[in-house]
């Protein structure tokens, strides 16, 4: 693994998503005790129907149009929270939405809260991952800029952008064209295996 940076300021935050969701894939994504390496993001914008912000400014909406670098969780379909991270400038809506870790701490912590899986099932998906770390509705608006329960540390170096490959995103009717998915090429942990393209 490579060596981590220290806590992003809000600046580092303040990228264009696409950018952002790009510079997160190899980042380390830790919360109760638990830790993961980020290989799959997605990215939102409100200038596209899929966003939550597309809407808005709305009392479930506020948080994306807030500082950057602010978590943004919500409930999916009543049942699991999504963690996302604010980006760009404060009062543009756009966020990137962590789909899949590789687990490589605590993971006898998120057994416990995911139940009897296997380590590929701990973090392979955005619902799972919030699970397994803790992360809850209550860490909605979280400052990750702060010393606080959830942390992310983007590598020293950043990620070696020829590992990392766009795909459109997966779960969304909504603007699913777009390729706004991204994930660390050949990892065995993504939610969903990247499409070959055809020859």
């Amino acid at each position: 693994m490579s060596p981590a940076a220290a806590r992003p300021p809000r600046a580092w935050w303040a990228r264009p998503v696409l950018d952002l969701a790009r510079e997160l894939i190899g980042a380390t994504l830790s919360c109760a005790g638990s830790a993961g390496v980020i290989v799959e993001t997605e990215a939102y914008h409100d200038t596209e129907a899929a966003c939550h912000a597309h809407i808005g400014l709305t009392r479930r909406t506020h948080v994306l149009f807030g500082p950057p670098g602010t978590a943004y969780v919500y409930r999916s379909y009543g049942i699991h929270a999504l963690f996302n991270v604010v980006a760009e400038a404060e009062g543009v809506g756009a966020a990137v939405l962590v789909r899949a870790l590789r687990p490589v701490a605590g993971l006898e912590a998120m057994g416990a809260r995911r139940g009897r899986v296997g380590p590929r099932e701990l973090c392979s998906g955005p619902g799972k991952l919030t699970q397994a770390l803790g992360i809850e509705l209550p860490d909605n608006g979280a400052d990750l800029t702060r010393p606080g329960r959830i942390e992310i540390r983007p590598t020293a170096t950043g990620p070696d952008q020829d590992a990392v490959v766009a795909a459109p995103r997966i779960g969304i009717i909504k603007a699913a064209e777009l390729p706004w998915r991204f994930c660390l090429r050949g990892s065995p942990w993504l939610s969903r295996p990247v499409p070959v393209a055809p020859r």
